[in-house]
């Protein structure tokens, strides 16, 4: 039987629900040590108990990607209970824009007049909070014999798909989260180029369009399959890819 100390300690962000809470209920049945990090502490310890019934192990955290002084929280709350962190999935995200109400229309942030609190409001959560939060807890991670950081992105981050007329995405226009999407991959190739000498690993992760709050009910996949990019790629192999942008383990365009 493993140890705690032989257990792999994973720290989800946005993981009270949807595509967070599915990752970690995807990573629990290999015996990882979950860490739910929400903003709302009630919210999130409620789904810990949900997945200990299940005979996960599952802590929540009280952390908000746009507030650095929960992420000093989280690193001393780590760093004091297990010494070193093994995954982080950066998962936490909004998207500010709306499109219609038919839900068709994917040109609700036009960049000639979306607004600019929107654009660095969508950037605050989803680039500037994530990598200040990667940049707090790599020491930890730097730990671990096997790091493993896995950015959330999306398939709207793809620029090569944005500019090819005959791709699915070429109509979508949800600037700030694209934009910001875009952005988060580029952290994630520029990441992986720095630690390309050690045995830590970064990839983004597209989940899929996925029904939760965010996807909305018209999304191809239900939210049971929404964790299995992100999980995969937490639990790669040592030869496995890193600096890669992937779907169910399938690369995808920059």
């Amino acid at each position: 039987m493993k140890t705690n100390r032989d257990r792999r300690v994973a720290l989800i962000t946005g993981a009270n629900r949807g595509i967070g809470l599915q990752t970690a209920k995807d990573l629990g049945p290999d015996g990882v040590i979950l860490l739910l990090g929400v903003r709302d502490l009630s919210k999130g310890e409620a789904a810990a108990e949900r997945m200990r019934q299940e005979a996960f192990e599952a802590e929540a955290v009280h952390l908000n990607v746009s507030d650095a002084g929960t992420h000093v929280e989280v690193y001393d709350f780590i760093d004091r209970v297990f010494g070193r962190l093994d995954i982080l999935v950066n998962n936490a995200a909004v998207c500010l824009e709306r499109p219609a109400a038919s839900g068709s229309d994917l040109r609700a942030g036009q960049p000639s007049t979306l607004s600019l609190t929107t654009l660095r409001e969508t950037f605050e959560t989803n680039f500037f909070g994530t990598v200040a939060l990667t940049q707090k807890l790599l020491p930890l991670i730097r730990r671990s014999p096997a790091g493993r950081i896995v950015n959330v992105s999306s398939i709207m981050g793809s620029l090569t798909l944005h500019a090819d007329p005959a791709s699915p995405i070429y109509h979508s226009s949800m600037f700030a989260y694209n934009a910001s999407k875009a952005a988060l991959n580029s952290f994630t190739i520029h990441l992986a180029y720095e630690l390309r000498n050690t045995s830590i690993k970064v990839n983004s992760a597209h989940p899929g369009w996925v029904k939760t709050e965010m996807g909305g009910e018209s999304a191809d996949l239900e939210v049971s399959e929404g964790g299995r990019t992100s999980a995969w790629l937490a639990g790669l192999p040592e030869d496995g890819p890193t600096g890669g942008y992937f779907h169910v383990g399938q690369p995808l365009p920059w």
